[in-house]
C-alpha cells in the first residue's frame, strides 16, 4: 500500500494527514523504515514549528511596524525589558524567527529524526540542557567526565519546546552574529552558516544542516 502525505494549507498552516497510521512521542513503530521515520518526524513535529513561527513572525512584524512608525511606546518599551534588549534595533533582532527549513533541519539532526530519550520522554525537541534543578528535567544517558550528571529539559508539548528553542535563539549571547544575519537576510544557507556556535562541530553544523536542508527540501516550509 502506498502512503499519501497530504497537503492541507488553512490560515497559512500546514497540516500533515497520513492514511496509514496514528503517531505518538513516546512509542516508535517497530522495525520502522527510513520512509516511516521521517514521516512519523514531519506528523508530530513540522506542524508546531510551522505554528510557533507564524505566531513569531505576527509579532515581529506588529512590532517593526510600531518601531518604525513610532507608536505604542510603552509595549516597545516592555518587550525590550522582556527581551533583555536596550535598542529598538536589538529588539528587532532578537524578536525576527528564522524560516521554519533550518528549524526543522535541526530538530531533525538534534532528535535523531523523533528517536531519541529526550524527545521521546520529554518533549525536547532540541536537546535542550537544563541549569535549573527547580524546573522539569531528566537525566541524560551519559554524564560529563564520567561523573557529572547532564540535565535536559522536560517539556509539556512539542509547541513549548521549539517556544523555548527561539527563546533561546533571539536571547543567547553566543547567538548574536546569528541574529544579525537572520535579521539581515531570509536566504536560508547564508543564516545557517552563522549556526557555528551552537554546536562543538562548529562551522561542519552548518555544513550538515545545509545538505539535510536541500536533500530533504525543506524550504517548502518556508514558502
Amino acid at each position: 500500500m502506498k502512503i499519501f502525505i497530504v497537503y492541507i494549507f488553512f490560515l497559512n498552516t500546514v497540516v500533515l494527514s497520513f492514511n496509514t497510521q496514528y503517531y505518538r512521542v513516546d512509542t516508535i513503530p517497530l522495525n520502522m523504515s527510513v520512509a516511516t521515520k521521517k514521516e512519523r518526524f514531519y506528523h508530530l513535529v513540522v506542524p508546531s514549528i510551522v505554528r510557533v513561527h507564524k505566531k513569531l513572525l505576527s509579532e515581529y512584524l506588529r512590532t517593526k511596524s510600531n518601531v518604525d512608525n513610532n507608536r505604542i511606546q510603552t509595549r516597545i518599551k516592555y518587550l525590550r525589558e522582556q527581551h533583555k534588549v536596550t535598542t529598538n534595533k536589538d529588539l528587532l533582532l532578537a524578536m525576527k524567527p528564522h524560516p521554519p527549513s533550518i528549524v526543522i533541519a535541526q530538530a531533525a539532526m538534534e532528535s535523531a529524526w523523533g528517536t531519541s530519550r529526550f524527545f521521546r520522554e520529554a518533549n525536547n525537541v532540541f536537546g535542550m540542557w537544563s541549569k535549573n534543578p527547580k524546573e522539569a528535567r531528566i537525566a541524560a544517558g551519559i554524564k560529563r567526565n564520567g561523573n557529572t550528571t547532564i540535565w535536559l529539559r522536560k517539556f509539556y508539548s512539542i509547541d513549548e519546546s521549539v517556544k523555548e528553542y527561539y527563546a533561546l535563539m533571539g536571547k543567547g549571547k553566543a547567538f548574536h552574529a546569528f541574529r544579525k544575519v537572520r535579521y539581515e537576510t531570509d536566504d536560508v544557507f547564508k543564516i545557517i552558516k552563522k549556526l557555528d556556535k551552537y554546536s562543538e562541530i562548529g562551522h561542519l553544523y552548518g555544513e550538515e544542516l545545509g545538505k539535510l536542508i536541500r536533500f530533504n527540501k525543506l524550504t517548502q516550509y518556508d514558502k
